[in-house]
């Protein structure tokens, strides 16, 4: 059964020609049938808002077309696996994070009180940092699948083709409850303010900054950015939620090499401090590749000095990073 909140939002904005509301509510439902895994109902009353005429006048009703429930080129609809848990995360932002999580889970009881959950995060930080794990574990705590763009299959040469391409992957991601995760957001939605850039590019950017304003609250919209001195000044202000990850500082090192270490059968004879002191420079991205190579390592030749093992591959990431 529909709650009853977007029943009323249905026959308000029914009955007062609000188009535009009556589709973002109807959006709504077909999402929240699908997290019910009542798929066939949820695919029946996208096709009903889908046609045009539907009312039996032969007139169009005026709502836009959705897509199909199958994804379409360049979007890519993944499971998340990592959790909140497993990353090392500034204080701040894993008290946000849970704040967030707790505001979709408890949506109900939000609206009651004519209160919207925040959906719209904006990730920042140098690669290799946790943006991309952040976003998939926002998703996995909210039992949730991650909607990406692939802009390689979404930036046309042709005028006009990046935004229509754009508004398809949007129109994808409203009627499901999803993570709509925008990487490399600098690369879409650049300054228009650049005198370098083609108008093309500042109404690309426009469009984007439309379509992300009309991203309904069951969808969380995380974008994550390289550069975010890059990005339009209006599309910081999208967002309501704000993130700096920057490289790790010495204690989240020496926390995530505590629990590496704690995970082997006899002593490395390493410390975690000593650790973080010898990876001052390195992402967490990086610090994972040298555990992972490490672990490898240590299951195919067990018998191999663990503490040289460390040292080794120690040395070899200040030689790459130098």
């Amino acid at each position: 059964m529909a709650r009853a909140d977007l029943i009323l939002g249905l026959v308000r904005s029914a009955s007062q020609h609000d188009d535009a509301t009556f589709t973002r509510t109807v959006e709504a439902l077909i999402a929240e049938e699908r997290e019910k895994q009542h798929h066939v109902l949820a695919d029946r009353i996208e096709s009903a808002l889908r046609r045009n005429g539907g009312n039996g006048n032969g007139r169009s009703n005026g709502f836009p077309d959705l897509v199909e429930s199958e994804p379409g080129p360049g979007v890519e609809v993944l499971t998340p696996e990592r959790t909140l848990a497993s990353l090392v995360l500034p204080q701040s932002v894993r008290v946000a994070c849970e704040e967030l999580i707790e505001e979709q889970q408890r949506v109900a009881l939000l609206r009651a009180h004519g209160l919207e959950p925040r959906h719209r995060l904006l990730l920042a930080g140098p690669p290799g940092n946790g943006k991309t794990s952040l976003a998939e574990a926002i998703a996995e705590a909210l039992y949730l699948p991650i909607v990406r763009i692939r802009y390689e299959a979404v930036i046309g040469s042709f005028l006009g083709e990046t935004g229509a391409r754009l508004a398809k992957v949007f129109e994808f991601a409203r009627t499901r409850r999803c993570v709509l995760f925008l990487d490399e957001f600098d690369a879409i939605a650049k300054e228009r303010g650049d005198e370098h850039e083609t108008g093309e590019i500042k109404r690309v950017v426009s469009s984007l900054l439309l379509f992300v304003d009309e991203v309904p609250s069951h969808v969380i919209l995380i974008a994550a950015s390289n550069h975010p001195e890059l990005l339009d000044r209006a599309a910081h202000r999208r967002f309501e939620i704000h993130f700096d990850l920057p490289i790790p500082t010495h204690a989240q090192r020496a926390a995530y090499f505590e629990a590496f270490l704690s995970s082997f059968d006899k002593k490395p004879g390493y410390t975690p401090r000593r650790l973080a002191d010898a990876t001052e420079t390195a992402s967490f991205s990086q610090l994972h590749d040298l555990t992972l190579d490490i672990r490898r390592r240590h299951v195919l030749q067990p018998d191999r000095d663990l503490r040289h093992l460390i040292e080794q591959r120690v040395r070899r990431l200040r030689e790459d990073t130098s």
